[in-house]
């Protein structure tokens, strides 16, 4: 998984509340267990027509926003079904950071395994970043993980709350897999000595 340290990019605006998991990514998708190629199919059925024409008036269609790693929304982001194919289709696209006032748990918990990091502030604060993603190409944040901090296009700066195991995690590019293999010293000095023991087995 991709380290998360900083990341300075265009913030994309989607105010929407109750952005599922069948919006971000339509079942007809899920077919595959790649994590790539996803990303064309995001938001499908927004970006797209029947027959496959862009909708120009889609934020992530607009020439400014096509290359976001930023996405700034409404409450309740990434609810309906627990697919993990959604933050597969974020990433594939670019986007490596959402900020919203709440999210669905488990789409949460499926972001930091793939090394996205969501970022729940006050609805006042999401507002303010509303305003500056809707720049267009001016609406460059920079997310700095460490700090704990987003820095606005104008300079201004808001904090955000994390759980340190999460932001650990992120920073190191640990995933599930990955906080296993940390530990593989421990894991092949307890199976040596369990062999001894436990000759039988």
């Amino acid at each position: 998984m991709e380290e998360f340290t900083t990341l300075r990019g265009i913030a994309a605006p989607l105010p929407m509340i109750n952005v599922d998991t069948d919006m971000i990514i339509p079942k007809q998708f899920l077919k595959t267990i790649k994590r790539t190629g996803l990303g064309r199919h995001l938001f499908d059925e927004m970006r797209y027509t029947p027959d496959g024409a862009e909708i120009s008036s889609f934020v992530l269609n607009r020439p400014a926003y096509r290359k976001a790693t930023v996405l700034v929304s409404g409450a309740n982001f990434g609810c309906g079904s627990s697919r993990e194919h959604a933050p597969w289709a974020l990433l594939d696209f670019g986007i490596r950071c959402i900020i919203a006032p709440s999210f669905a748990d488990i789409f949460y918990n499926n972001c930091f395994k793939n090394g996205i990091l969501p970022i729940a502030l006050p609805q006042d604060q999401v507002d303010l970043l509303m305003a500056d993603a809707e720049r267009g190409a001016n609406a460059v944040v920079m997310i700095d993980l460490e700090l704990q901090e987003i820095t606005g296009p104008d300079g201004g700066k808001l904090h955000f709350d994390l759980d340190p195991f999460r932001k650990h995690c992120l920073i190191n590019g640990l995933d599930d897999i990955g906080l296993t293999l940390a530990q593989v010293s421990a894991i092949d000095s307890f199976e040596a000595a369990h062999r001894v023991s436990h000759p039988w087995l």
